[in-house]
């Protein structure tokens, strides 16, 4: 008898904690073995640090974790926070134009290289919304060699 996978989403609300990437980190890990995908791990977490470290180290409210697969061995990796502000390493901007001395600004641009396809989105304060922004890259379909 053959299975199907269904949708799921799970989603991880985080304080404004140091500890608290690290506790997503580990949250992502249990997630995927637990829905049988290991070999998406190295990508899904990478993508999943350096957005959580951007809303961490850019915004001062919570932020969360977003993990969704709707389709069987792709992820969407997401981080909302509060801060509506797209941040400019993940606009369209050309990755070399950062200084080869700059402490920060290369981690977006190596979410955009590592994904499969990435976005924004900007949410307005609507009801029960807290409006902010929702940073997401998918991986999936194969393992990635580096």
């Amino acid at each position: 008898m053959a299975t199907v996978s269904p949708p799921w989403n799970y989603t991880l609300h985080l304080p404004h904690d140091p500890r608290a990437p690290g506790i997503a980190r580990g949250t992502l890990r249990l997630i995927l073995a637990a829905h049988e995908m290991p070999d998406l791990v190295p990508t899904a977490e990478l993508l999943a640090a350096e957005l959580l470290a951007n809303s961490h180290c850019h915004t001062q409210g919570p932020y969360a974790l977003r993990l969704r697969s709707a389709e069987p061995g792709r992820l969407r990796v997401a981080v909302w926070d509060t801060d509506p502000r797209v941040p400019p390493g993940f606009s369209n901007a050309d990755a070399s134009a950062i200084s080869p001395d700059a402490e920060h600004g290369r981690g977006l641009p190596l979410v955009r290289a590592c994904a499969d396809a990435w976005g924004a989105s900007v949410l307005r304060e609507l009801g029960a919304s807290k409006g902010g922004k929702l940073l997401w890259a998918e991986c999936g379909g194969g393992a990635r060699t580096w």
